[in-house]
């Protein structure tokens, strides 16, 4: 009997056309510098990252003691930088490219070590402190703010500190825990007359798979819960809001990734800047190489952009009024402008603003398809 013919290898991705001459010529100082450093492999002059208004307007609203009037993890509605909190914009100037140990960020950095500690301090809460410090409710909060400043950290290049090695372990070692168990296949459990999260379950935040986007060296040390977190985040997203039971209370828990966050076409168009952020962790994983579905999302997402490889956003995308923290530092710049000082914007804004936003996800889409692996072809200005 004949062996079957295996299958051929499926083709290479297409070569990604990425405009640089067009970034450089409408992109300003931190998309300059990304353009200079990572497509043309030239010297960066020191000042290009400090090139952004937005920058210079988030470190204008920092206090003294490195925080931000918002508190820990909120973010503005409807555009603007008003009422940030401190760790989406400390994320966000490490996005524009600001030097993790200048004065104003140095000040954040202690603030986010502490934050790291295994304690249970309210005062540390800020927003998120209960009112009556009910002492579950403050360990997920403290919970919550520990992996977002893990988050933080990592993704300012602390990688090597023992302070958040140590602070990852032990996220990761609860995690690993409930991946493991019976409970990670029926996490559901019922609760009058909806179905809720069991107050054991433990799955990964977003927080967290930020944090591990960017140490590569631990996730490497890690390779078995690797896979177990491949495993999760490639299951279908369930239809059960993401509701747990803390403290005898029902309380929302939209910071966990409960599966595939996404799975269809419908949810890039309707959150675009969760979509390129959760495409971009992915490709730092190394996830999103070899999953169809992600991949075809990017190629469509790719294809969406004209001639010139020009990103204009279609009918169909939607850019929320709230963005998640975990994904709002990586909103295309566009999206900041309106509203930053409560005015209407004239005519001339409003183009400068979609030409932000058009120059925001031109780049980010190369910077994903870079990471994920795929050759990239610079067009000429």
């Amino acid at each position: 009997m004949a062996r079957p013919v295996p299958a051929p290898p499926p083709p290479p991705p297409a070569v990604v056309p990425v405009p640089a001459g067009w970034l450089l010529a409408h992109g300003d100082g931190p998309i300059q510098a990304w353009v200079l450093r990572e497509l043309l492999g030239t010297t960066v002059p020191a000042r290009l990252p400090y090139g952004s208004r937005l920058g210079w307007h988030l470190l204008a609203l920092q206090d003294g003691d490195g925080s931000w009037p918002g508190g820990l993890l909120a973010v503005p509605s409807g555009g603007g930088v008003a009422g940030v909190g401190t760790i989406p914009a400390y994320r966000a100037l490490l996005e524009l490219g600001w030097d993790a140990e200048s004065p104003g960020m140095a000040r954040t950095k202690r603030l986010l070590f502490r934050l790291l500690a295994e304690d249970r301090d309210p005062t540390l809460l800020t927003e998120l402190r209960p009112a009556d410090d009910d002492e579950d409710l403050v360990l997920r909060g403290r919970l919550i703010v520990r992996e977002a400043a893990a988050a933080a950290l990592a993704q300012a290049g602390y990688e090597a500190d023992p302070r958040l090695r140590g602070a990852a372990r032990r996220l990761i070692d609860r995690v690993g825990a409930f991946l493991r168990s019976p409970l990670a296949a029926k996490p559901w459990v019922r609760v009058g007359n909806q179905h809720v999260l069991a107050a054991d379950a433990a799955p990964p935040s977003f927080h967290l798979l930020v944090m591990l986007a960017y140490m590569p060296q631990f996730r490497s040390e890690h390779a078995v819960f690797m896979e177990q977190l491949r495993t999760w985040l490639t299951a279908p997203w369930p239809r059960q809001a993401a509701v747990q039971q803390v403290a005898g209370q029902l309380l929302d828990q939209p910071h966990l990734a409960l599966g595939d966050f996404l799975e269809t076409r419908g949810a890039l168009d309707g959150d675009m800047p969760s979509a390129l952020a959760w495409l971009e962790i992915m490709a730092r994983l190394g996830f999103l190489r070899g999953h169809e579905g992600w991949e075809r999302l990017l190629d469509r997402t790719l294809d969406d952009r004209g001639r010139r490889a020009i990103w204009t956003p279609p009918r169909s995308v939607v850019m929320p009024a709230v963005v998640p923290s975990w994904s709002w530092p990586t909103l295309p710049l566009g999206a900041h402008g309106p509203g930053e000082d409560g005015a209407d914007a004239s005519a001339a804004t409003a183009t400068a603003t979609a030409t932000a936003l058009s120059v925001g996800v031109t780049w980010r889409l190369a910077l994903i398809a870079r990471l994920a692996g795929r050759e990239i072809d610079l067009l000429p200005p």
